[in-house]
């Protein structure tokens, strides 16, 4: 339970951890939060010659709207996401997400950008930035990247990710009709299956879908066949519980631990996509329902 010997920094901006990250060659890990890092040093699953700490770095955390995006910086602590007043407003389901990561402390010191860029296969941020179609800026010596939340996840802890690079924000356009389902793992609220949904709405009808599961496999990916079987049908119950049906299908690795069988969570996958959606659908129709007392009918109108 002791890490082996490693030399430590603290960057004091971006820049300068970019430069030390460089210069260690690919020996060295960043650490902010270290809920996930310090763990495997421990068990000396994870030996880095050094610790760069990001966590004062200006500019890194923060939850701010620009020209109608969200934008939350890689080094914004669960606690911060959870009672962010914007993202309540705009975009509950990251804030609902965020409350349900571990306890107290664990979300007053794990950060976002960590999660993600850890991609535990069970962890809940990467269904929900999947189901947003977030954007994932880095910056690295090459410069800035951007990579798709879809193209991010590659593996068990796995990610479209340079050794030398850093997560600085995640960006998306905020959806109201969108919710998180998760059966956690009652000691370390893990999830099991989690399940987030995102529902692009017009005149009554699902224009669009996104829906990302988490826990079930060893990455976090995006339920494309109830995506499809969603898009043009009615905003009803029926053809929620219809697509969700389908959740399982193209699942062809689901995990088995001593938390969960791979036949259970195959069961549990269906189920908590059709809690999800039918937490998507309510938040749908309160805004409709909204929308209409506030002013003339927008049953023609488009909106997320």
């Amino acid at each position: 339970m002791i890490p082996t010997p490693f030399d430590y920094a603290r960057a004091t901006s971006l820049d300068d951890a970019v430069a030390k990250l460089k210069a260690s060659g690919g020996r060295a890990k960043l650490i902010a939060g270290g809920h996930s890092l310090v763990p495997l040093m421990k068990f000396r699953l994870s030996e880095p010659a050094a610790l760069i700490d990001i966590a004062r770095i200006p500019g890194l955390s923060g939850i701010r709207e620009q020209e109608g995006r969200i934008h939350i910086g890689a080094g914004t602590v669960h606690h911060d996401v959870a009672s962010s007043a914007l993202l309540r407003d705009k975009c509950p389901v990251v804030a609902d997400t965020a409350a349900q990561i571990g306890d107290p402390q664990v979300r007053h010191r794990g950060t976002l950008g960590g999660s993600l860029a850890h991609a535990d296969p069970a962890a809940d941020y990467p269904a929900v930035v999947l189901a947003l179609d977030a954007d994932i800026h880095l910056k690295g010596p090459k410069g800035w990247r951007v990579v798709k939340a879809s193209d991010f996840f590659k593996d068990l802890f796995t990610v479209d990710m340079e050794a030398d690079e850093i997560i600085v924000s995640v960006q998306f356009a905020p959806v109201r009709a969108a919710a998180y389902a998760k059966l956690h793992q009652r000691a370390s609220r893990y999830a099991i299956v989690g399940v987030a949904a995102a529902l692009d709405v017009s005149g009554g009808r699902v224009e669009s879908a996104r829906v990302g599961l988490t826990g079930a496999g060893s990455h976090a990916t995006r339920l494309t066949a109830v995506e499809q079987a969603l898009a043009g049908q009615p905003l009803t119950p029926a053809a929620i519980g219809a697509a969700a049906e389908r959740a399982g299908a193209g699942l062809t690795h689901v995990n088995a631990d001593i938390h969960a069988s791979e036949d259970y969570r195959r069961a549990m996958v269906p189920v908590f996509t059709r809690r999800a959606l039918e937490g998507a659908l309510r938040r749908a129709t309160a805004s409709t329902a909204g929308r209409q007392r506030s002013g003339p009918s927008s049953s023609g109108t488009r909106w997320r």
